[in-house]
């Protein structure tokens, strides 16, 4: 449709448009606009002078006008309105939005097609079916076979780059040790990863200081002699969740130094809701999805536990698992959801249960008890990165897909997944399109496979085979596109594109191993003279060993401090006397030699001769006061001989 041009300016009179009126219709309008003119003035009728200059400058204003037209000019020195092309601007709008044209374009047909046909009004029943048939019939079949088409293109497409997606193009292989690594867990910046294993060692790897040898930074032993079950690195990075075979869960830093160690409960006392901690093995545990401070662990106490802050001395909210019969039963793995409005526990009765983390942890929010076969454990339990879905492993062989929608039953159940480990785990892939799961190494087989399957089709995407030994933890990394598979003989491998793939493993295999540079010292040549005198002679070099002997039995360069004091000799004590009597003695000058292995009673009974002959302290100074000594006589008595004390005389 073309339409005029739109104009924005003084609006201007044209008389050979206006309709011709009647004399007295003329006469009554002037005389209302004198009125309305005169009123707005100043409320005073118009006068016949301004009435005819009103009329010449009317006439005035159709002369320029015409002379406009004639000589082609929009005015005389002023500026003229703008003015604006519809037409153009729906043509530039139809080229920046391609699909208003095709609505045109059926506008305008339909509306030619109502112009030409001749009838008007309702048609006859019989045209109206004949003319109804075949668009019916054309559009369901175009809509049936734009539905196989777009159906068989979307899977066939799916199907193609689902196995595109999967990074496994070069893999590297880093040892952890010699035994089965349970636990592997990434920082969410992609620059460290952490593993854990059965042997209580716990190992540190640092991607950007890593060379092509991919050696582990730092070993440690946080738990003691406990098995590492399970890590998880915080929201923020900065803090690691580790769960081990004890009850009490700890808390490293990024370098490993511990920071929190939680407590342990009662385990006299019946309630678990009573104690302030766990009284039994841990079995899982993570980290709130935002916020850095709070965690989950489940123990074989029948517990789940939310623990808050890096000062607390007792947890703070605890969930009790139930079983059929409302007996305890033990939860074997626990997991947020990404938006933390869910907690889900998966139990070794086989049942899965979730809470609603907005309202009281008294009843359970869904509960799913015939999910997995009883008395098996459900080693994992992860939730999707939209949230819908849920996917659980278990020791029964099986992997089960769930929708939160609807979740009474699962949406399939993939078998023949045998597991020995009750870490053994599962991950989705960062789009959600696929489920990844390992197995165990089962007999006759001489290779474990990792599995890669469809959450759409529910089919087999990929099979990998990882190693001779038992897969136990997948890691699909969203920010690194690195696949990290841990085993049972030690070995931690990772997979990722070379095109698809960023950071990680890719900045250590560029990276050579240097050996460490020793320095050379150039000594000068040694020149040997044979008339030379000793004292100027050069000693002859020897090896180090014999130079730091020899340094030793110096007392003088070994500094070797005063020997004890032994039997006499040696020692600072022992070279003036054995005693500290002779030593003090010597010193003061009062003796010259001192015997000092001389008794020391026979030393004074040397003197006793010459003192009782001449006496000299002791005897002259009681001489004039001592008594007379008076000694007892014998009496004759008639008492028995046997009776009588013995005396001297009687002897």
């Amino acid at each position: 449709m073309q339409r005029g041009k739109i104009s924005f300016g003084k609006i201007q009179l044209n008389v050979n448009k206006a309709p011709a009126l009647p004399k007295e219709n003329a006469e009554g309008e002037a005389k209302q606009s004198s009125e309305e003119s005169g009123s707005s003035g100043g409320f005073k009728k118009m006068d016949k002078q301004q009435m005819i200059r009103q009329i010449e400058d009317v006439a005035e204003d159709l002369e320029s006008q015409h002379l406009k037209e004639v000589m082609g000019i929009s005015g005389f020195g002023r500026k003229a309105a703008k003015t604006f092309d519809i037409s153009e601007q729906i043509a530039k709008a139809r080229v920046t939005r391609p699909g208003l044209e095709k609505k045109e374009e059926s506008d305008t047909k339909t509306e030619e097609k109502e112009d030409d046909e001749d009838v008007i009004g309702p048609l006859p029943p019989a045209a109206a079916d004949e003319k109804e048939k075949p668009t019916t019939e054309t559009t369901k079949k175009e809509n049936d076979s734009s539905d196989e088409d777009d159906s068989s293109d979307e899977d066939s497409d799916d199907e193609k780059t689902l196995a595109k997606r999967i990074p496994y193009t070069h893999e590297v292989k880093m040892q952890h040790g010699s035994r089965a690594v349970l636990a592997l867990a990434g920082d969410p910046s992609g620059a460290r990863l952490v593993s854990g294993s059965i042997d209580y060692d716990m190992c540190f790897w640092d991607f950007a200081g890593m060379d092509s040898g991919m050696r582990s930074f730092r070993q440690l032993q946080p738990c003691e002699n406990h098995p590492i079950r399970s890590l998880q690195y915080s929201v923020t990075g900065d803090m690691i969740l580790v769960i081990s075979g004890n009850a009490q869960a700890k808390i490293l830093d990024r370098d490993g130094f511990e920071k929190l160690e939680c407590c342990k409960g009662d385990q006299y006392i019946s309630d678990m809701s009573r104690t302030k901690g766990h009284v039994a093995q841990l079995t899982s545990g993570c980290w709130h999805p935002f916020n850095r401070e709070q965690f989950l662990t489940a123990a074989l106490d029948g517990t789940l536990r939310i623990w808050e802050g890096l000062k607390a001395k007792e947890q703070l909210q605890v969930i009790k698992t139930r079983a059929q019969g409302g007996l305890r039963t033990n939860a074997s793995s626990c997991n947020y959801n990404r938006d933390a409005t869910l907690i889900a526990a998966g139990c070794v009765d086989g049942s899965i249960q979730t809470w609603d983390t907005r309202k009281m942890f008294v009843s359970t929010t869904h509960c799913v008890r015939g999910a997995h076969q009883k008395g098996s454990e459900i080693t994992s339990i992860v939730f999707s990165y939209m949230g819908q879905q849920l996917a659980t492993r278990s020791n029964d062989e099986t992997m089960k897909l769930w929708d939160l929608r609807q979740f009474k039953q699962p949406l399939y159940t993939w078998t023949n997944l045998f597991s020995r480990y009750d870490t053994t785990d599962c991950c989705f892939s960062p789009d959600d399109r696929m489920l990844v799961t390992g197995e165990s190494l089962p007999k006759g087989q001489t290779e474990a496979n990792l599995y890669f399957y469809s959450t759409k089709s529910f089919e087999e995407v990929q099979r990998i085979p990882v190693s001779n030994s038992h897969i136990i933890k997948t890691l699909w990394h969203p920010k690194l596109n690195q696949l990290f598979v841990s085993s049972g003989n030690g070995i931690i491998k990772c997979y990722y594109d070379e095109q698809r793939s960023i950071r990680g493993a890719k900045l250590c295999i560029v990276k050579t191993h240097r050996k460490r540079q020793q320095m050379e010292m150039v000594q000068v040549s040694q020149i040997i003279t044979p008339h030379s005198l000793h004292l100027f002679r050069d000693e002859k070099t020897r090896s180090s060993r014999k130079k730091m002997e020899k340094a030793r039995m110096d007392p003088v360069k070994s500094k070797r401090p005063d020997l004890p004091i032994t039997s006499g000799q040696g020692g600072r004590v022992a070279s003036s006397g054995g005693t500290l009597s002779s030593y003090v003695i010597r010193n003061l000058g009062l003796s010259k030699r001192v015997d000092d292995d001389q008794d020391p009673r026979e030393a004074i009974l040397k003197f006793a001769k010459d003192a009782a002959e001449n006496p000299y302290w002791i005897a002259p100074a009681y001489k004039q006061t001592q008594p007379k000594a008076i000694f007892s006589e014998e009496v004759a008595s008639d008492e028995p001989a046997s009776k009588k004390p013995k005396s001297e005389g009687s002897k």
